[in-house]
């Protein structure tokens, strides 16, 4: 009985994925909400040697700042963001941006297109 139902779930499921659509419009404007690339600023800093501790009060003064602004990160001016640490320069807007963002994680289970396409590669090759 919990064998069928299970498999009754997996059909309803499968039929739903196959008719799912997406706005990418309105899905990259939600992505941008509430900072989502803060992390991404962090390990920026810490990649040029900032103590984590300090790379953590850098971020918080930029999200600050932005959300005063009403502007995403990546939409902070170079010379903003050079105000809470000299050594950020104009490659930071690449880990800022949400492509640069998904693809700094490049790591199993990753958001990064390769590691997402393999996961759903390896999932549609487990349900068929």
């Amino acid at each position: 009985d919990t064998v069928d139902n299970l498999k009754g779930c997996l059909k309803v499921f499968a039929d739903l994925m196959a008719r799912l659509t997406c706005n990418r419009e309105r899905m990259r404007a939600a992505a941008r909400q509430g900072f989502a690339t803060a992390t991404d600023l962090a390990d920026y800093l810490v990649r040029r040697g900032v103590p984590f501790r300090d790379a953590h009060e850098v971020v918080a003064h930029a999200v600050k700042t932005a959300q005063a602004a009403g502007v995403d990160l990546s939409e902070l001016p170079l010379e903003t963001l050079q105000s809470f640490d000299a050594r950020i320069t104009a490659d930071v807007f690449t880990p800022l941006s949400l492509e640069g963002s998904m693809n700094e994680r490049n790591t199993l289970g990753g958001t990064s297109p390769t590691q997402v396409s393999a996961q759903i590669a390896r999932h549609r090759a487990r349900l068929a």
